[in-house]
């Protein structure tokens, strides 16, 4: 069992025992809890038939998994080699289609299928209407399990067709036993300075350490405390980030600075938040494009910089008055 997730365990297994299992779930909690290996072990145990041998989850005829697919040809000749590899950010309306087309037929192994959507929130609008229809009418024996990171950007015509379960931030001790577990190598200063930062998160723990983000991290609160009239920590934030920093660098160094901005908006005035929460949707944007542009790393960072400086300056304004 992963770490912190033992009532989503419990709920699920009390759902398994009963005598009409609901076909909609929704998995919801912020990004990097662990959701998407739970469905994964959710799954496996929903189609489990005994008496019969079950392959693995990821290999299962019964487990239809859909994520974003690979970022172009490049990335896909990655991903058929067994290498890491960006992927697009969102889930097309094509795979959605092609996935109900399969639930025509029986399910392999059993009486149960199971369709994971990793993320649902990140879905296509023509995606989300086509799933809707699977919801609505889904076939005997599938079970939807849906991962989300930010449930309110769900149609609530999906939201109400699913049970929740919803994922808890892990505490301290929770988290470095999580981090731990799965980067060993991970050094145990680099480890807590990447906890200090990820709210309860492993996976954006995980990300900030393995991608050496601490020094960044803190040019970007420096940033936001003071903002950056001379450009000086912008400069430093792209020396401490390397002069070319690969995707899924860049996309750690956004989380980051999202990360740096909550941790802002919670503490600003009313009117210092409206700064923050453009600046915040600005980098959500760059998160969505960044696997599928070509964006100059030097330029990305330089604008990653900019958004925290101009946010800097209107809760400065805001306290000025």
């Amino acid at each position: 069992m992963l770490i912190g997730h033992e009532q989503p365990w419990e709920a699920w297994r009390a759902a398994l025992a009963g005598q009409r299992m609901h076909h909609g779930w929704l998995l919801a909690g912020r990004e990097g809890l662990g959701k998407a290996a739970f469905a994964i072990e959710a799954a496996a145990a929903l189609v489990a038939e005994r008496g019969v041998a079950q392959p693995p989850a990821l290999q299962h005829p019964d487990i239809l998994l859909l994520e974003p697919l690979p970022a172009n040809d490049d990335e896909a000749k990655k991903r058929d080699d067994g290498k890491p590899y960006a992927r697009k950010r969102n889930i097309n309306v094509d795979q959605i289609r092609s996935m109900l087309g399969r639930l025509h037929t029986r399910p392999t192994l059993g009486a149960r299928r199971a369709v994971i959507v990793d993320a649902a929130d990140h879905l296509e609008k023509g995606a989300v209407n086509a799933l809707l229809k699977g919801l609505e009418e889904p076939p005997q024996g599938t079970f939807f399990l849906l991962v989300v990171h930010q449930p309110g950007r769900l149609l609530p015509t999906v939201r109400s067709r699913c049970q929740v379960l919803r994922f808890r931030p892990l505490d301290e001790a929770e988290m470095h036993s999580a981090v731990a577990r799965a980067a060993p190598e991970i050094d145990a200063e680099t480890r807590a300075a990447a906890i200090a930062v990820a709210h309860g998160s492993p996976g954006a723990a995980l990300a900030f350490a393995m991608h050496d983000l601490a020094r960044p991290i803190a040019l970007m609160r420096a940033m936001l405390d003071s903002g950056d009239p001379d450009l000086a920590l912008r400069s430093e934030l792209a020396a401490a980030l390397g002069a070319r920093p690969d995707r899924e660098r860049l996309l750690a160094t956004i989380e980051a600075a999202r990360t740096v901005l909550v941790e802002a908006a919670g503490a600003a005035m009313p009117d210092a938040r409206m700064g923050i929460i453009a600046a915040h949707e600005r980098l959500v944007e760059l998160g969505r494009e960044v696997p599928t542009h070509n964006f100059d790393p030097g330029l990305l960072v330089m604008e990653i910089g900019g958004l925290l400086a101009r946010a800097a300056r209107t809760r400065a304004g805001a306290i000025s008055r």
